[in-house]
């Protein structure tokens, strides 16, 4: 068996939190399907709309008014990495949720730039989503999403959109920006669903 030199592989325990075909970076690599919006915080909201009976929306002041809380997770992106361990610190989406009561099963994450994706609403409750705004200790980057942007973990990384601007909760399926060119509609990176049929 041939090892390459200076290979000496995961450890265990690293391996045991790397889905199938990703590999583990300390980069924390920026891609966008299209430029970077810059949107000023005093005109910054988060809309819930869709099936409620009336949309609520938070400015940006009354958004970091909410309990934030403070966690690590390991993040894995479509086009194969993963970062393990980011800090992060934000508003759990239940906070947002909660005040909206619903019938609906869907969601459409919409962002500033016009990205959208979609996601089942059982996989933005209970601890599972947060808006978050800070990253490593310090305010989000535009580049990364910030002021703000959606965080789902568990899902592979264009689940999170970026520049979040609100969710539209709907009682049917629609799909998002990548979702539509080919990529999976769910995308659990365990169960690698990278594309359509996957």
């Amino acid at each position: 068996m041939a090892v390459t030199r200076g290979f000496i592989g995961r450890r265990a325990a690293e391996s045991s939190r790397v889905p199938p075909g990703q590999y583990v970076t300390r980069d924390f690599p920026v891609l966008s399907a299209g430029p970077t919006p810059y949107t000023p915080l005093d005109t910054w909201d988060f809309t819930i709309r869709g099936a409620v009976d009336k949309p609520v929306s938070w400015s940006w002041a009354e958004f970091q008014q909410l309990p934030h809380e403070k966690f690590t997770v390991d993040i894995h992106c479509v086009t194969k990495w993963t970062r393990l361990d980011m800090a992060w610190s934000g508003v759990p989406l239940d906070t947002f949720l909660d005040a909206v009561p619903t019938q609906a099963t869907y969601a459409l994450a919409f962002s500033d730039g016009g990205y959208t994706t979609n996601i089942p609403l059982a996989d933005l409750r209970g601890g599972k989503a947060w808006i978050v705004d800070e990253y490593d200790g310090r305010p989000l980057e535009p580049e990364h999403g910030g002021p703000a942007r959606l965080l789902v973990p568990h899902l592979y990384f264009w689940k999170s959109a970026k520049w979040i601007r609100g969710v539209e909760l709907r009682t049917t399926d629609q799909p998002g920006f990548w979702e539509m060119f080919g990529y999976h509609n769910y995308g659990d990176p365990w169960k690698e669903q990278r594309y359509y049929g996957d």
